[in-house]
């Protein structure tokens, strides 16, 4: 029987190879105490340890910067602040002088204990930092030992990479002729790592617990990273299974690219628009490649997150004028910042809070720190000069809160007319529909925006009250309840009635199994990540609105997800038996 273990799926893709270990921990730490005379020199070691490191990152930072972009090389600048942060070094001195003790052992300590206080922390973006402290701790002592610290660019030949955990600087230097794909025991779909490898498509499953354990360096390896499977030394019947599935997933991948300057068009002549979502502007050029008609989500928190200042007015329309100049004409749609909730900006003193999801993120951050979101606005503004712009205000759940969103919108525009700047004074509002409040009366909100766009992820947590992070009530989560299909079509029909368009950017856009389904309820509009686009349109090419409007409407009448799952399923099995080969 096959030894198989269960991730999570971050890219797409199969790779079948060897594996490698990459093991960057340090398994011993050297202790010995010292005398008085030698605590300087302690120190001193310290200080060179810290100085090498410093310029080690700033060296992968540049190269990231060349390779991926200045919004990839951020995250160094992060590290380096860390490593040059006083805290660390002046915790270690005082363990080194006060229990005269060698620098590796009080560093190790000192770090250690940062560690903890990260881990104690409920909050998943907090927890996801302690990783970052780890790899800064292992470098520092690799330098101390003075020993390379082992990295990815220092493997010659194709792999499948596994590790406990890998720092952003290993995975932005992947190079797609010798890292297969990767494997790591933590990590989730928003850490760095997992952003980088789809930023560079590269398969990998992450989030596996043990596979550092399970795996051995030479074994061969299946990494299916559209299902999050991993499958160790598989037996001959297994290896030709996804040898086939592997030959077949490329092949359509291929035929889904040959589809890149074809509308999304229906077989009866219905046209929807496909957008991207993105988190950094260098993902323009995947977008692009896959046929995208445009941004339909920019998520522009990650230009906050990760960094000591926040970014003001110049940076961000720099930022924004780029994007808007590259996608010129197709439209980018711009959300305004939807900090807070899981996304920790470092920056301010944000008060913990019991339960983030529903506390202060999203538009009542923004309200609640009206000059951090005129910055904002006013550099969207302006960027609407160079390009098609839209703006999107997360999580509105009133028209409170809509028209005060607005009302702050309406300033920076009178500023920027008292300036002489330019802008689009036509620019589209729009907001996410993500809330049940805002679901309901969605009529009313319709007559105040020009387009709706519904984040099925928060919508479906709030909607069913339960929290998708959490393993013991995850099974819940389900995109097919009769309630979240009524409340699209309710969304969809208010929209249409005041004549404004729908999309749809959650991860609901991203299945053809949802994309068919979504037809059938009248999206104008989906969003989702690049790669999935050209299968999405090739599901909808060969449809026909007619029909996933016959199956909408039966499926309105069922009582429970699974009997509307199974019916979808047996419809699309049977019309499209190769295109959903893939679903088992």
């Amino acid at each position: 029987m096959d030894d198989f273990i269960k991730g999570i799926a971050v890219t797409s893709g199969i790779v079948i190879g060897e594996a490698f270990i990459l093991d960057q921990t340090i398994n011993h730490v050297p202790k010995h105490n010292i005398s008085g005379n030698d605590i300087e020199k302690e120190i001193a070691r310290l200080d060179t340890a810290v100085e090498v490191s410093v310029h080690q990152l700033e060296e992968i930072k540049s190269r990231v910067e060349e390779k991926l972009g200045y919004q990839h090389a951020l995250i160094f600048e992060a590290k380096i602040l860390m490593l040059k942060d006083e805290t660390v070094r002046d915790k270690t001195i005082k363990r080194i002088k006060g229990q005269k003790i060698n620098c590796e052992w009080a560093l190790d300590e000192a770090i250690s204990e940062l560690i903890e206080i990260f881990s104690g922390f409920d909050d998943e973006y907090l927890k996801e930092r302690k990783t970052d402290i780890g790899n800064i701790r292992s470098r520092i002592l690799s330098n101390l030992a003075g020993v390379s610290h082992i990295g990815i660019s220092d493997i010659k030949k194709p792999v499948i990479v596994i590790a406990h955990d890998l720092a952003p600087a290993d995975t932005a230097l992947m190079h797609k002729e010798t890292i297969l794909g990767f494997a790591t025991d933590v990590g989730g779909k928003t850490s760095h790592t997992a952003i980088m490898a789809r930023s560079l498509e590269i398969p990998a499953v992450v989030g596996l617990k043990n596979a550092t354990t399970k795996i051995q360096s030479g074994d061969r390896l299946i990494i299916d990273a559209n299902s999050g499977d991993v499958i160790i030394n598989p037996d001959e019947l297994t290896l030709q299974k996804y040898e086939e599935k592997k030959r077949k997933f490329d092949e359509l991948q291929k035929t889904f690219l040959s589809l890149h300057d074809l509308p999304a068009e229906t077989a009866d002549g219905f046209k929807l628009k496909i957008f991207a979502n993105i988190e950094l502007p260098e993902e323009a050029i995947a977008v692009d490649s896959y046929g995208a008609d445009g941004i339909g989500l920019y998520r522009t928190e990650f230009l906050y997150l990760n960094r000591l200042t926040t970014p003001d007015e110049e940076e961000q329309f720099n930022n924004y004028r780029k994007l808007a100049e590259t996608m010129y004409p197709k439209p980018v749609t711009i959300r305004t910042f939807d900090l807070g909730g899981d996304k920790y900006l470092s920056q301010m003193q944000m008060a913990e809070e019991l339960n983030p999801a529903m506390g202060l993120r999203a538009i009542r951050f923004c309200l609640e720190q009206p000059e951090l979101f005129k910055t904002q606005l006013r550099a969207i503004l302006r960027a609407s000069h160079f390009g098609n712009l839209r703006i999107l205000f997360p999580m509105i759940s009133g028209i409170g809160e809509l028209r005060s969103a607005k009302s702050i919108l309406n300033e920076c525009r009178k500023e920027l007319q008292s300036e002489g700047k330019q802008f689009n004074d036509n620019i589209e509002v729009g907001i996410m529909i993500e809330v049940p409040t805002a679901a309901i009366i969605a009529d009313i909100l319709a007559r105040e925006v020009n387009f709706f766009s519904i984040g099925t992820n928060d919508l479906i947590q709030y909607c069913l009250a339960i929290d998708r992070v959490n393993e013991k009530v995850a099974y819940l989560y389900e995109p097919l309840h009769p309630a979240i299909l009524r409340l699209i079509s309710n969304i969809v029909s208010s929209a249409h009635r005041m004549n404004i368009p729908v999309c749809l950017c959650g991860e609901m856009a991203a299945e053809p199994i949802y994309a068919f389904l979504l037809l059938g309820l009248e999206i104008d509009e989906l969003s989702t990540n690049p790669i999935s686009i050209p299968n999405i349109k090739r599901i909808l090419r060969n449809s026909k609105l007619e029909d996933a409007k016959n199956v909408v409407s039966r499926i309105l009448t069922m009582s429970n997800a699974e009997e509307i799952r199974s019916h979808i399923n047996t419809f699309l099995c049977e019309k499209f038996p190769e295109d959903f080969f893939l679903i088992d």
